[in-house]
């Protein structure tokens, strides 16, 4: 450490006031003061619960002020929205030492986020004390260094977040891009097109489940692969392999599936289809197609990826919290089938597409990655006296 550096705790140049715990009997959507939760943290902007009761004022959050979420994933984060209400397991940093400037601990906090996660002492899911932030160790140098310091982050992560914000806008071009191209597709079409529906194309069958679905899970030899949402990647074409297995008498109430069928989403994110590359069964939150006219499968697996088809599903699709689509109504989305050999062609041009589309999405991504390894070594140089 730099001479003129000392080491104090949190507690020596800071106080920490926890949040309440206000009655939820008064929470409102419209009208009262609104919550300041963990998930809004990062966000920087209050959530659309609002408390219409009595508080008092020192739990009032204003823009600037300093947050710290005490479950999970930790970070200090600078309040940027509207006035207002700390609620529970959400602190704010305040009464600073005068010798410490907020913005200089916003980004010190941030650089020792590995010692705040060692004092929880939690191996899964991370909770932290208001007694554990101020037990924590900080460096703490003389007031122009601060300063120094200050300007130094300020400038490089503004710089970083432009390039940051340009990444992802790249990113999201490329893949409005092939949209855009896969849309055209569908509605610009040849001699020879016609509609379909879903089921004149495909067998359709819904998974089924049996219950309670833990009594079936198993890690012995005879189990069968249980397919879930989470065996699949997202933007992934295939399902590869799954993480659990049941037992044979479970997947006697299920619904088999084999390499090279089609599943299909039927809830929370609906209508997104994979292609199997394994064996396996499938629960009720899926469709099973099975084709029984002659159609490349890397055209139908584009046609129900593209906003063309998927317009349809969001329409078909029922349930005010959580959508769904019944199996009948899947059936009747419609399908625009050119010949076959056209088939071909529209493949072989889209996974050109895809593979281009793809290099610049991984390139996007690996400079985000990059940029997000510049901002945490920017600042642990600052606060080890290297920078």
């Amino acid at each position: 450490m730099k001479n003129g550096w000392k080491t104090r705790t949190l507690g020596d140049v800071l106080e920490v006031q926890n949040g309440y715990a206000f009655d939820s009997k008064l929470f409102n959507s419209s009208k009262g003061m609104p919550l300041v939760r963990i998930r809004s943290l990062k966000a920087g902007a209050e959530t659309e619960t609002r408390f219409s009761g009595v508080y008092d004022k020192k739990y009032l959050v204003k823009a600037g002020d300093l947050l710290i979420g005490m479950d999970g994933e930790f970070g200090c984060y600078e309040w940027k929205g509207a006035p207002a209400l700390l609620n529970q397991r959400v602190c704010r940093l305040q009464g600073f030492a005068s010798d410490i400037l907020p913005r200089f601990l916003y980004y010190g906090v941030n650089s020792h986020l590995k010692a705040i996660e060692d004092v929880t002492g939690y191996a899964t899911v991370k909770h932290l004390s208001s007694k554990q932030i101020l037990s924590i160790n900080f460096p703490s140098p003389p007031l122009p260094e601060q300063h120094r310091i200050i300007n130094i982050l300020d400038a490089a992560f503004e710089g970083i977040a432009t390039a940051k914000a340009n990444a992802a806008k790249n990113l999201q071009n490329a893949r409005a891009l092939f949209d855009s191209h896969l849309q055209s597709v569908f509605t610009s079409r040849g001699k020879g097109w016609v509609d379909q529906t879903l089921d004149q194309v495909c067998i359709v069958e819904r998974g089924s489940s049996p219950r309670p679905i833990k009594n079936y899970f198993t890690t012995k030899p005879d189990g069968v692969n249980w397919i879930k949402i989470g065996d699949t990647e997202e933007g992934g074409k295939y399902v590869y392999s799954t993480a659990q297995k049941i037992t044979p008498e479970g997947a006697k109430q299920s619904r088999f599936v084999k390499e090279g069928d089609f599943i299909l989403t039927n809830s929370m994110s609906f209508g997104r289809p994979y292609i199997m590359k394994t064996s396996g069964y499938i629960h009720d939150g899926w469709f099973v197609l099975r084709l029984n006219i002659s159609i490349d499968a890397d055209y139908l697996y584009y046609l129900l990826s593209s906003r063309f088809v998927q317009d349809q599903f969001a329409r078909l699709a029922s349930g005010s919290v959580v959508k769904n689509i019944s199996g009948d109504l899947v059936k009747q989305v419609v399908l625009p089938i050119p010949p076959l050999e056209h088939q071909h062609v529209i493949v072989k041009k889209l996974l050109e597409i895809s593979t281009e589309t793809q290099h610049l999405a991984n390139l996007c991504e690996r400079k985000l990655i990059a940029l997000d390894a510049l901002k945490e070594s920017l600042l642990q140089q600052s606060f080890t006296g290297n920078l």
